[in-house]
């Protein structure tokens, strides 16, 4: 793995990555609107377990906060809720999620947000070998070691998924 390539965009995220020192690779691919993780797991040929999608959601009060989650599953918001102590956690609507990020919904990242938010990450993500996670761009995600988003984003590990 690669901490740059000339070939890969440059976006928040890969800056992110590459000042945390955090060695990753960059997949682009062709981008589908609403293809989400199976189109992206199609074209780099890859299983869509070990895609990881980035989810803006939020609180009861308005509170945003980062889900990552395995493509093929789903977020039981009920069971997020609970774990993160909260009365209610539901998706953003894009136009939020994106001012909150800082990314297009399709090309939001966990890396370089726009505001700093609670991560909140599926625990048997850090069971896979490698992972596939979006660089900050649509049609683009970077490669890198599951064990690396404890280090720079310090998730609170949860089982929540379906």
């Amino acid at each position: 793995m690669s901490k740059a390539d000339k070939h890969h965009p440059e976006t928040p995220a890969t800056r992110f990555l590459r000042q945390h020192g955090i060695p990753y690779s960059g997949h682009p691919y062709e981008y589908e609107e609403h293809g989400g993780t199976e189109v992206s797991a199609r074209e780099l040929n890859v299983d869509e377990h070990s895609v990881i999608k980035t989810l803006i959601m939020e609180d009861e009060s308005g509170h945003p906060l980062i889900v990552l989650m395995h493509g093929n599953r789903k977020v039981s918001t009920k069971e997020l809720a609970r774990q993160a102590n909260c009365k209610r956690i539901e998706p953003c609507k894009p136009e939020v999620a994106n001012r909150h990020s800082g990314y297009l919904i399709g090309g939001t990242s966990p890396f370089g947000t726009r505001k700093k938010m609670p991560v909140y990450m599926e625990k048997t993500i850090l069971d896979l070998p490698l992972i596939y996670i979006n660089g900050g761009k649509r049609g683009f995600l970077v490669g890198i070691h599951p064990h690396d988003l404890l280090t720079v984003l310090q998730p609170t590990l949860v089982e929540v998924a379906n």
